[in-house]
């Protein structure tokens, strides 16, 4: 690694996804190609969330890509926010000039209504809800998504902000106000909960203010986790939609009672932007750290070869090794790659991120005890053979504890409360971090925070209770503090 975290964050982040061979940007600006090991780690995310959503009564579904324009501006709050980041399909076919020898675009064949790639997907979910909801007895409709979404990005960084990037997106709708907002909650913290138990990754809820909602919601629920430069990360969002997409699109049904009503409903999801924070929240300068149950691979196996005993016997116990670790569920490769030195796969493998390092040669084979590196914490360690699959099940949920409890202690040292106007712009353009503070609820206000030192309210704290003070900007009365910070 050329670059460190202190020298230059940003070039630092870029090396790690170039170098681990995660992900590089493609022939398209804003689109990037998610490369086999960054696909890999993608799916083990997918899958384990996947399994949630499908025990807390979730069930997936796939919409169309292409949503008509006139669907989105059915919607007109939520139009607004999309309008100009959509990326729009105007004709529907190309034609070949053959004196040219090129594809051009046959204008003939522009399209009756425009087509909009969607860049989420209420639209086209209530439209369909009209369809199928009739009665109190077809709700609640509780659905998942797996695709991907397009929103045209001015600035784009690998995982972070890319114009077309892979997510989840929930939908469901609810016979009333208050299963709608306690599904709402739900998600949210299904979302918190998988962000610490499998990404070791700690996290802020509360409530989006006002202005930075989604748009089409009534009220929008997020979490926000500190990365190592002291900025904040959005890892996901729970939206309470209201009735708002129900009386756009005239969703109603019949209750037991006979009497109509719309239905109410949500929308949540998250998206491969945890790729990028998880490089943030757990990599050192010498590459990434993945913990254990995202990574695609736990444990791995290196041979050296000796010329002092034969390759088949440092095979046998490998492999050996290899199985007694499968049996066990355990992901676990064995490089038998002769055209590399061991020197260079340690190298590639710490900059990968495997968990656990486990290296078989001469004294491994003469005395039966093998050696195991740790990734987190860099950590040699010599076992008896035997006893192998115990301690590495062990030693696995040690170090996924213990990337929790670092990053955990690393956010909770950067949580400042902070009252003075000029302490509170030093902080952020020193260490930065979450800087609660009392707002007086005013979009100028923001507007002027904002402008002045690129910091915005991340959420207004659930974890925090409200207590009267007065505005870090304005002087004004304010009934509780906030969560500001600079972020991706």
């Amino acid at each position: 690694m050329k670059s460190t975290r202190k020298k230059n964050y940003s070039k630092w982040y870029h090396e790690i996804i170039e170098k681990s061979e995660l992900a590089e940007y493609s022939g398209v600006r804003g689109f990037m190609i998610i490369k086999p090991y960054g696909y890999a780690l993608w799916e083990i995310i997918k899958n384990e969330l996947d399994k949630i959503l499908k025990n807390t009564g979730h069930e997936n579904v796939y919409f169309p890509l292409l949503i008509p324009k006139s669907f989105l501006e059915k919607e007109k709050e939520h139009m607004e926010i999309f309008s100009e980041g959509c990326a729009v399909v105007t004709h529907s076919r190309i034609k070949k000039n053959e004196k040219e020898k090129h594809l051009v675009v046959d204008y003939q064949s522009k399209l009756r209504e425009e087509l909009v790639i969607r860049p989420t997907s209420e639209s086209i979910v209530w439209n369909t809800y009209q369809r199928w909801i009739q009665s109190y007895r077809d709700l609640p409709i509780l659905l998942n998504q797996w695709g991907n979404a397009v929103r045209w990005e001015m600035r784009n960084r690998l995982f972070l902000r890319n114009s077309e990037f892979l997510w989840q997106e929930g939908h469901t709708a609810h016979a009333t106000k208050e299963e709608a907002f306690k599904e709402t909650e739900k998600m949210l913290n299904v979302y918190t909960n998988f962000s610490k138990n499998f990404l070791a990754i700690p996290v802020i809820k509360g409530i989006k203010p006002h202005t930075e909602k989604f748009q089409g919601s009534k009220m929008t629920f997020c979490i926000e986790a500190l990365m190592q430069d002291g900025k904040s990360l959005q890892m996901a969002t729970s939206h309470f939609l209201g009735q708002n997409f129900s009386k756009a699109f005239n969703v109603k049904f019949t209750n037991y009672d006979g009497t109509k009503h719309y239905a109410w409903g949500t929308s949540w999801g998250t998206s491969t932007r945890l790729i990028g924070g998880l490089i943030m929240s757990h990599a050192d300068d010498m590459g990434l750290i993945i913990p254990p149950k995202i990574a695609p691979i736990q444990v791995v196996i290196i041979p050296i070869y000796h010329k002092n005993i034969k390759d088949h016997l440092i095979d046998e116990l490998s492999t050996t090794i290899l199985h007694c670790l499968e049996k066990q569920k355990i992901r676990v490769k064995y490089d038998q790659r002769k055209q590399f030195t061991p020197g260079w796969k340690f190298h590639e493998y710490e900059m990968k991120g495997i968990p656990i390092r486990i290296h078989i040669g001469l004294k491994e084979i003469k005395s039966k005890i093998i050696e195991i590196v740790r990734r987190d914490t860099h950590e040699k360690r010599s076992i008896v053979i035997d006893k192998i699959h115990n301690i590495i099940i062990k030693l696995l949920e040690k170090i996924q504890n213990n990337l929790y409890e670092k990053s955990l202690v690393r956010t909770q040292q950067s949580i400042i409360q902070i009252d003075q106007y000029q302490k509170f712009k030093e902080q952020l353009n020193g260490p930065g971090g979450f800087i609660l503070s009392h707002w007086d609820g005013t979009d100028e206000t923001l507007k002027k925070i904002q402008k002045e030192t690129e910091a915005t309210i991340r959420c207004i704290p659930f974890s925090y209770g409200k207590k009267q003070g007065h505005c870090i900007y304005s002087g004004r009365v304010s009934q509780q503090r906030v969560v500001f910070s600079k972020s991706y």
